[in-house]
C-alpha cells in the first residue's frame, strides 16, 4: 500500500461494457501538427477508435467534449494500434489499426472550423492489407535498416512472421517450434525481432535470416525444397526466463548499445543484445503492464510497472524509487508529452477507464468525522440492566437458555402413499424385462406454524427404485400453511431393491424475529451480535419415511415346491391365512390353497411363502439368497399389524435354525471380486492412456519436423491403442454396474441376516440399531472406502469392546487409515466370531461400563479375542459345531407334523 497516490490531471471512462488490451493504447503527434505535442490513441475490442487531446481547465477535471477529436466505430475489433510512417512517397505519420483478419493503415487530419463548433478530425483509408491467417499482435519499425518509413511485421495466432513494405506484402515466415504466439518486438540497432515462444524461451531472428528463410506457402515439402532451394530458418540467440512473459520493450542508451527488456508473470529481466542477462528483478505483486524509458542518471533505465494491487512502481534498473497508488489495473501505459506538460503518465485498464497523471507527494490520510460527545445518564443504564437480567433470570428458571420450542411445532411433515398405482405409468427408461413396470405416486404435506424461509425438500429411496422428482424448494412459507408435493416412484432396474422404505428430510431457517418475540435469552443473544451474525435465521432439519407397497416391485406367481434357499420362522400364535396377509397377491384359481403363495419379482427371480396348517412356522424359499429378505421381513411387518389390530401384544417371532452364514459369505466374496477386478481395470486403463499420450507425442513431433520421416507404423499402433483404451473403459463402467448390482445384493442378504440374528438371539431395538450401524454403515461404495473394510473395522470394535471378556480386552487396535484388504478371509472370521459371542451370551451396547464381566447365560463362557492365527482356528474348530453351513435351512419337524408342500394338497 503506498502512502501517495497518482495526481489525477486528466480522467475519461470509454463506452459502455467495452474491453482493452495492452495494445489498445498509443501516443503520438498522429496529425503531424509539428509542435511536439501528443495525442491518445484507443482502440476497443468493440471496434471504436478514439483520438483524445486533453485540455483541462484545471487539474483534475474529467473529459470535456472538446477533448474527444475523433471517435469512430471500426466494426471489426481492435487488437492494437500504432503509429509510424507506414505509407510510401512521404515521411508524415499515420495510424496503423490491426484488426483480427485486417490491417489498416489510417492519415488523421484536421480542419480549421469557422463556426463555434470547433476544428474537425477525419481519418481517411490510406490501404488495407487483408490477412490470410488470424493476427496475434504487430510490430513495426525501419526493418532492413531502410531509411525514411517503417516496415510492419504481424504475428498470426499459429506463430507465422507476415512483413509488409508499407502497401505491399512481402514474405511470410514460420516460427520453429511455435505453438502459441508470444509479445514481439522490433531491435532496430541488431536488425532483429525478439518474442518469447511457448517453451519459456528468449528467441531472437535476424531480418535477414527471415527474409531468405523457405517461404511460409511452401511450408509442406514440395519440389522445391526437395530440391534444396531456401534456407532453414535459424535462431539468433535463446535465453530461458523459466516463465510466460507478458510484454517486450526495447530500449536503447545510445547508438553503441540498447537492452531488451521482457516482463514476466513473477520476474522482469533486462537482457543484452546478445541474449544475455544484464539483470532481473523478482516482483512481490502480480504485473499487468510495464514501460522502461531512459533515465536522466547515465547508464541506468527507469521502468514503470503497474500490477493487479491498483499500484504502480517505479524502478531505477533494479532499484524501487517510486510507489504511487491508481484507482484501477492498468493493462497498458504510457508516457508522453500533453498540453506542454511533459512527462504525462497515461494509463488504461481494461474496462475503459483512461487516466493522465503525474507523480506527487500529497498524502491521502483517513482523518476519522468528528463524534457529536453526548453525557450518559447512569441511571437509565442501571434500570436496563437490571430488567433484561431479570428476564434472563426468569426465563433459565423455566426453560433454560434455549426455548423448549420443539421442531415439530415449527414444520410437521407427513407422507401418503397412493394405494392404487397411476393410471399412466410414469417409469421412463426402465431395464426390467416386463412389459409394462408400474408407478405409484407419493404426497409429501408440510405444514407450518410460523414463518419459515429457504425451505428445502430432499426424498430418497433405496436404488434401483428412481423418483420422478427428489428436489423441491420454496423461498417462503407464511404462518399456518400447507403445502403439498407429489411424485411418483417406480423401478429401473432388473433387481431388487434392499429396501422399500423411503425417507422425506426437510431443511429449513427459522427467522430470528419470530423467536425475539418473546421474552428469552435469545434478546441477550441479539446484544451480543450472535444472530446478527446469523441473519439467515436458524437453520432446522426434519424428516419423515413412507413405506412403499410390495407389489411396486413384486406380482403375484406361481409357487415353487423347489428351492436352493429356504428358511423357516416361528412364532407364538396360530398360523394366519396368506390371503389375510397379502390380499393382493392372491391367485383366483387357488382360493383353496391358503397356506402357499408365489412371488413374482418384475426383476425376474421367484420366492415361495408357505404356512404350515397345525404348527406355528411359516417358510420362505427362493433360488437366490438374498431375495428372501423382502418378503421375509414383509411378512413379519404384517403379522405383527395383523396381531396389533386384534388387540394382542404379546406376539413374537423366532428363528432356531442355523445361521445361513455360507451363503451369506459367497455374496460377499462376489462383491469382493467386482471390487478386485475395477482395481485392475483401472489400472490397466491408466497404463493405456499413457501408452496413447506418449504415441500422440511421437506423432506430433514427426508431423512438426522439418524433415519428414516415416511413422514407423506409429499411425497404426496409435489406432490400437485408442480402441483398446475404448474397450477398457466401457469394461470399467461395466464392471461398476455389476459391482453397484452385487452391493444392493449384499445389503438385501445383509439385511435379512441382522434380521435372522435379532430373531435367534432375541436382541432389543437399541441392540438391533447397533448391528445395523455395524453392518450397514456405507450407503454406496467408494474406491476410496468398501464395505468390507469398513464392516471388519465395525466388528472388530465391537469384539474388543461390548463381546469382549473383560475390560483388559477392551483396547482398540486399529489403523489409522482402512485400506482395501487383500482377501475377505479376515472378515468371514470376524463375522463367525461375532456370531459365536452372541450365542455364548455377549450382549451388545455402547457404553463400556456394562461391558466387563458378562453374565453368562449359556455355558461354556465367551472366549477372548484371538491375538494370532492359531487361536483364530481353534475358536473356528470350537464354533463349527454351533455353525453348520447348510443349502437348506429348515427345522427339523416331528414325524407327526405335517410339510408345508404336504399342506398344499391338502
Amino acid at each position: 500500500m503506498s502512502l501517495f497516490k497518482a495526481r489525477d490531471w486528466w480522467s475519461a471512462v470509454l463506452g459502455e461494457k467495452e474491453e482493452f488490451d495492452q495494445g489498445c493504447l498509443c501516443l503520438a503527434d498522429v496529425d503531424n501538427t509539428g509542435n511536439g505535442q501528443d495525442k491518445i490513441i484507443v482502440g476497443s475490442f468493440m471496434g471504436y477508435l478514439r483520438i483524445f487531446n486533453p485540455h483541462p481547465i484545471k487539474t483534475g477535471d474529467g473529459a470535456q467534449a472538446a477533448d474527444l477529436l475523433l471517435e469512430v466505430h471500426l466494426r471489426d475489433p481492435i487488437l492494437q494500434v500504432e503509429v509510424g510512417k507506414f505509407v510510401s512517397g512521404t515521411e508524415m505519420l499515420h495510424l496503423a489499426v490491426l484488426h483480427s483478419r485486417k490491417l489498416c493503415i489510417y492519415s488523421v487530419s484536421g480542419t480549421l472550423g469557422n463556426v463555434e463548433h470547433g476544428n474537425q478530425y477525419q481519418i481517411k483509408l490510406m490501404y488495407e492489407h487483408n490477412l490470410q491467417r488470424t493476427a496475434c499482435n504487430m510490430t513495426y519499425g525501419p526493418f532492413g535498416g531502410v531509411k525514411g518509413r517503417d516496415l510492419i511485421c504481424i504475428q498470426s495466432m499459429d506463430g507465422m512472421l507476415m512483413v509488409f513494405e508499407q502497401e505491399s506484402y512481402a514474405f511470410g515466415r514460420f516460427l520453429p517450434g511455435s505453438l502459441l504466439p508470444g509479445p514481439l518486438a522490433y531491435s532496430s540497432r541488431t536488425d532483429s525481432f525478439i518474442t518469447v515462444s511457448s517453451c519459456q524461451q528468449v528467441e531472437s531472428y535476424k531480418y535477414q535470416v527471415l527474409a531468405f528463410a523457405t517461404d511460409a506457402d511452401k511450408r509442406q515439402e514440395t519440389e522445391q525444397q526437395k530440391l534444396g532451394s531456401g534456407k532453414r530458418l535459424v535462431v539468433d540467440w535463446t535465453l530461458n526466463i523459466g516463465e510466460q512473459a507478458l510484454d517486450i520493450c526495447i530500449v536503447s542508451f545510445n547508438q553503441s548499445a540498447s537492452s531488451v527488456f521482457v516482463l514476466g508473470e513473477r520476474n522482469f529481466f533486462c537482457l543484452k543484445d546478445n541474449g544475455q542477462i544484464r539483470f532481473m528483478k523478482k516482483l512481490d505483486c502480480s504485473p499487468s503492464c510495464f514501460l522502461p524509458y531512459c533515465s536522466v542518471s547515465k547508464g541506468t533505465v527507469n521502468t514503470l510497472i503497474g500490477n493487479h494491487n491498483n499500484m504502480l512502481h517505479i524502478y531505477q534498473d533494479v532499484t524501487l524509487k517510486w510507489a504511487t497508488q491508481l484507482p484501477h489495473v492498468p493493462v497498458a501505459v504510457r508516457v508522453g508529452c500533453l498540453h506542454d506538460l511533459k512527462g504525462v503518465i497515461v494509463t488504461l485498464s481494461d474496462d475503459g477507464h483512461l487516466q493522465c497523471s503525474y507523480l506527487g507527494t500529497d498524502p491521502s490520510l483517513f482523518q476519522a468525522p468528528k463524534v457529536e460527545s453526548r453525557e450518559l445518564n447512569y441511571d437509565e443504564l442501571d434500570t436496563e440492566l437490571k430488567e433484561l437480567q431479570k428476564i434472563i433470570k426468569d426465563v433459565n428458571k423455566s426453560q433454560g437458555v434455549w426455548p423448549m420450542t420443539e421442531r415439530e411445532d415449527d414444520l410437521k411433515i407427513s407422507a401418503m402413499v397412493s394405494s392404487n398405482f397411476d393410471s399412466v405409468s410414469q417409469a421412463t427408461d426402465v431395464e426390467v424385462g416386463t412389459d409394462l413396470v408400474p408407478s405409484v405416486t407419493v404426497k409429501i404435506t408440510l405444514q407450518n406454524q410460523v414463518a419459515l424461509q429457504k425451505i428445502k425438500l430432499s426424498v430418497y429411496v433405496q436404488p434401483p427404485l428412481v423418483l420422478t422428482c427428489d428436489q423441491f424448494t420454496f423461498e417462503f412459507m407464511a404462518p399456518e400453511m400447507t403445502r403439498t408435493v407429489g411424485f411418483s416412484v417406480y423401478l429401473k432396474g432388473s433387481y431388487t431393491p434392499p429396501e422399500l422404505e423411503g425417507n422425506a428430510v426437510v431443511s429449513y431457517s427459522r427467522p430470528t424475529d419470530n423467536l425475539l418475540h418473546s421474552p428469552s435469552p435469545i434478546l441477550f443473544l441479539h446484544c451480543l451480535g450472535w444472530i446478527d451474525r446469523n441473519p439467515d435465521g436458524i437453520p432446522r432439519v426434519t424428516q419423515c419415511k413412507f413405506r412403499l407397497p410390495l407389489k411396486l416391485v413384486c406380482l403375484p406367481g406361481q409357487p415353487s415346491k423347489t428351492a436352493s434357499h429356504k428358511l423357516t420362522i416361528e412364532t407364538n400364535k396360530s398360523p394366519v391365512s396368506l390371503l389375510s396377509l397379502f390380499p393382493g397377491f392372491a391367485s383366483q384359481s387357488e382360493d383353496d390353497q391358503v397356506n402357499v403363495m408365489g412371488f413374482h419379482f418384475l426383476g425376474g427371480s421367484r420366492v415361495t411363502l408357505l404356512a404350515s396348517k397345525t404348527s406355528q412356522r411359516y417358510r420362505i424359499q427362493s433360488e437366490q439368497f438374498e431375495d428372501l429378505w423382502l418378503i421375509t421381513n414383509e411378512l413379519i411387518i404384517r403379522l405383527q399389524e395383523y396381531f396389533e389390530k386384534q388387540g394382542i401384544k404379546d406376539f413374537a417371532c423366532s428363528f432356531s435354525g442355523s445361521m445361513p452364514l455360507q451363503e451369506y459369505f459367497e455374496l460377499i466374496d462376489h462383491h469382493f471380486e467386482f471390487r478386485i477386478n475395477g482395481e485392475k481395470l483401472e489400472e490397466l486403463l491408466s497404463e493405456r492412456a499413457v501408452q496413447f499420450r506418449a504415441i500422440q507425442r511421437r506423432l506430433l513431433t514427426r508431423f512438426k519436423d522439418k524433415t519428414p520421416a516415416p511413422l514407423q507404423h506409429l499411425d497404426t499402433l496409435l489406432d490400437g491403442t485408442y480402441k483398446q483404451v475404448i474397450a477398457l473403459a466401457d469394461a470399467v463402467e461395466e464392471n461398476q454396474d455389476n459391482l453397484f448390482q452385487s452391493f444392493t445384493r449384499l445389503k438385501s442378504a445383509t439385511h435379512l441376516v441382522i434380521l435372522l440374528i435379532g430373531l435367534w438371539q432375541k436382541l432389543s431395538a437399541d441392540q438391533m440399531a447397533i448391528l445395523e450401524a455395524a453392518f450397514l454403515p456405507l450407503q454406496q461404495d467408494t474406491p476410496e472406502l468398501g464395505w468390507e473394510e469398513t464392516v471388519d473395522a465395525a466388528i472388530s470394535h465391537l469384539l474388543k469392546t461390548c463381546l469382549s471378556k473383560n475390560s483388559k480386552e477392551q483396547a482398540l487396535n486399529l489403523s489409522s487409515q482402512l485400506s482395501m484388504p487383500k482377501d475377505t478371509s479376515r472378515l468371514k472370521k470376524h463375522i463367525t466370531l461375532l456370531c459365536d459371542r452372541l450365542a455364548k451370551g455377549g450382549r451388545l451396547c455402547l457404553s463400556t461400563d456394562a461391558v466387563a464381566p458378562q453374565t453368562m447365560v449359556m455355558p461354556g463362557g465367551c472366549a477372548t479375542i484371538p491375538e494370532s492365527d492359531l487361536e483364530e482356528r481353534s475358536m473356528e474348530q470350537d464354533s463349527t459345531e454351533l455353525f453348520t453351513n447348510h443349502k437348506h435351512l429348515i427345522v427339523e419337524t416331528p414325524r407327526a407334523e405335517v410339510s408345508p408342500l404336504q399342506g398344499v394338497s391338502e
